[in-house]
């Protein structure tokens, strides 16, 4: 009876726990045989033997039996009884639970410069959360899938939105809705194909080229002068597709000027090539009023894509695009072999949130808050790193750096873990700082701190 024994062994069954009985002996078992204490080709006990030992009944017993043998764990044998059927080897390693806790706590800083959150005392999430629930409360919107498109309620809302905010000029028929810009580009690269030569600036959305890069797209680097991308970098290359975001410009973070996007769209349009334009916080402009985004001046030609990632939630990936009438019918035809990605819970929250006002009141309270933690910021980096230039962009929401000296990266990054620091990734020589997220009363505070680091640590 050396399989009884060792089944008896390793059966954890517990009559006090609210998990059924069935699926205790179940588990048992399973675990037994994919560590190997249960051994291919052991016999098991009966079902009248097993649960007289444990006081269960039969039914119970033949359960987690009939279970186990519809998973291929074990085997029945006529006139013999049950045996084990499977066997495991070199079975993956669990993860150390020491070290995901301590991943976990890596994720709040003290110091939050990573542009991963925004002000918590700009969204008013009781508002926010009794939109969700009023979704929720309406049983009938949560019992079937989406609309593949974006929810008709929020298209419509964000016609009136983006025409408001931006002068977007759409009809809500040519927006389509998904989680997340990159999940837009990916529909749009659908729609346009692959193999296309694509003008994109430097160091710009890195999301947006791993896209392009699967689609086998040509990407060449368009030069910029004050003013943002120059018509004779786009005239040598010549691309099908121009990537652009006006609200910031390289290299100093200027707002694309009226003339220059003029001259672009004038450009593009006799080479018949496509705009994209990622109008990223477009709205968010505070020291001067938004200006029309690009397909305001040019419909027929230019690929819209707005964001709720920093207007609204981070948590709320909705982002969307505004196609032009030519590739609304190439959309149609991709359309039936999509899923929608973004939730429609969270598209009716939002569709509501914009038709009850609340986003307006949510903006004007953003720009007040940004404004103000941009002077913040502004005046820190001057005190605390004298000497070295750095670039603002309010849409943005951040400050790049551009030190003038060496640093030791590694012992830098060790010490801003120590001192709970997080700071955006930056390319070398480098430190960008979001102002997104850190409250205003810890900016000067956590910029001094790193500014002493950096010092500390120069080569």
């Amino acid at each position: 009876m050396y399989g009884d024994i060792m089944l008896y062994d390793f059966i954890l069954a517990d009559k006090n726990s609210k998990m059924p009985m069935y699926r205790q002996i179940y588990i048992s078992v399973r675990n037994a045989i994919e560590n190997g204490n249960l051994k291919k080709e052991t016999k098991l006990p009966s079902v009248r033997k097993l649960s007289a030992e444990l006081n269960v009944s039969k039914t119970t017993v033949l359960s987690a039996y009939d279970q186990l043998c519809a998973e291929g764990y074990i085997k029945t044998k006529p006139q013999s009884g049950y045996f084990v059927a499977a066997e495991f080897k070199d079975m993956p390693k669990l993860p150390d639970e020491a070290d995901y806790n301590s991943e976990l706590k890596n994720k709040i800083h003290k110091y939050d410069f990573s542009s991963k959150s925004i002000d918590e005392s700009i969204i008013n999430l009781t508002e926010w959360k009794k939109n969700i629930k009023d979704v929720i409360n309406r049983n009938y919107l949560l019992t079937s899938y989406g609309d593949v498109q974006g929810e008709e309620a929020l298209r419509l809302a964000l016609q009136r939105y983006a025409l408001g905010t931006r002068s977007v000029n759409s009809r809500a028929d040519n927006i389509v809705v998904a989680a997340g810009t990159q999940a837009i580009l990916y529909i749009l690269c659908s729609i346009l194909g692959c193999n296309k030569k694509i003008a994109v600036a430097k160091d710009s959305f890195v999301q947006s080229e791993f896209v392009f890069k699967s689609f086998d797209y040509d990407i060449n680097y368009f030069e910029c002068d004050k003013y943002g991308a120059t018509i004779n970098s786009l005239e040598k290359i010549n691309p099908d597709i121009l990537l652009i975001n006006p609200n910031f410009t390289e290299p100093d973070g200027a707002n694309m000027p009226v003339t220059r996007r003029l001259e672009i769209i004038n450009g593009v349009k006799a080479k018949g090539a496509l705009i994209i334009e990622d109008d990223f916080n477009g709205e968010l402009r505070y020291s001067t009023h938004p200006m029309p985004c690009v397909q305001n001046y040019d419909t027929e030609n230019t690929v819209y894509i707005g964001s709720f990632s920093k207007v609204l939630l981070p948590s709320v990936r909705i982002s969307y695009m505004v196609l032009p009438d030519r590739l609304m019918k190439k959309y149609r035809e991709i359309k039936s072999l999509t899923n929608q990605t973004a939730s429609k819970t969270e598209q009716l929250a939002l569709a509501g949130y914009i038709n009850t006002g609340k986003i307006d009141v949510h903006l004007r309270k953003a720009r007040r808050v940004y404004l103000e933690k941009s002077k913040t910021v502004i005046k820190s980096v001057e005190k605390h790193f004298k000497g070295c230039e750095f670039v603002f962009n309010e849409t943005s929401l951040y400050v790049k750096i551009k030190l003038n000296f060496d640093i030791d990266r590694e012992k830098v990054e060790k010490d801003f873990a120590d001192n709970s620091i997080c700071v955006m990734p930056t390319k070398k020589g480098e430190l960008g700082l979001s102002f997104s997220g850190i409250p205003n009363d810890k900016i000067d505070e956590g910029i001094r701190l790193i500014s002493e680091i950096i010092n500390k640590n120069k080569r």
